[in-house]
């Protein structure tokens, strides 16, 4: 792995999530898991905090070492218990129908494979469960759009493979899931960035 990958992108990666922008979301959504959870994509664990009181377990994954020694440093200044693993969103390494809860925060867009990995989530998660997610996409404005697509190949090498262009609606009901919720909305900030998909998702 290289420096900058080794190095300097998992605090890049911890400092921009620290965007007060980013707040909003984690309060709306976070506190709707329940019972067991499995966090894809932990990252350095800001989710950690707003966890309520449904939660009798979170199971973080990274595929980042740096990354989940941050969640766990996280974790303690929280008063939480969780258990981190070392492992990629295409091959979860759990048991099926295992968790209650799939939360996944500004995730999706860096998965290599991001099909294989929904089918995963979908695997994990008990007949009844609900996949949480809000993640950052292909935006229905076709200026907009075509700027995403023009500034994706640029952006994934400096975001840790992070693709401005992923129509994640689509992506989540082509692995199966139905949508309970969703909304959609630009935050402040640059439009090709900004575009998320907020929501909840059962198995179907």
């Amino acid at each position: 792995m290289s420096f900058y990958n080794d190095r300097v992108l998992p605090r890049l990666l911890n400092l921009a999530m620290r965007d007060k922008g980013l707040e909003a979301y984690r309060c709306r959504l976070v506190p709707a898991a329940e019972g067991r959870v499995l966090e894809v994509g932990i990252g350095s664990g800001l989710n950690l905090p707003f966890y309520g009181p449904g939660v009798t377990e979170v199971v973080g994954l990274d595929p980042s070492a740096p990354l989940r020694r941050m969640a766990g440093e996280q974790a303690a200044r929280s008063g939480m218990g969780i258990r981190v693993l070392e492992g990629s969103a295409e091959a979860i390494p759990l048991e099926d129908a295992g968790f209650d809860t799939v939360l996944t925060t500004w995730t999706l867009c860096s998965i290599p494979d991001a099909g294989a990995g929904l089918a995963e989530i979908r695997r994990v998660l008990k007949p009844a469960g609900h996949l949480l997610f809000v993640e950052h996409g292909s935006a229905p404005d076709a200026g907009v759009a075509r700027w995403q697509d023009r500034l994706t190949p640029l952006w994934k090498p400096i975001a840790g493979g992070c693709h401005l262009n992923r129509p994640i609606e689509a992506m989540i009901r082509r692995a199966g899931f139905e949508l309970a919720d969703l909304r959609v909305g630009y935050m402040a900030g640059p439009r090709p960035f900004t575009f998320m998909y907020e929501g909840r998702a059962s198995k179907g």
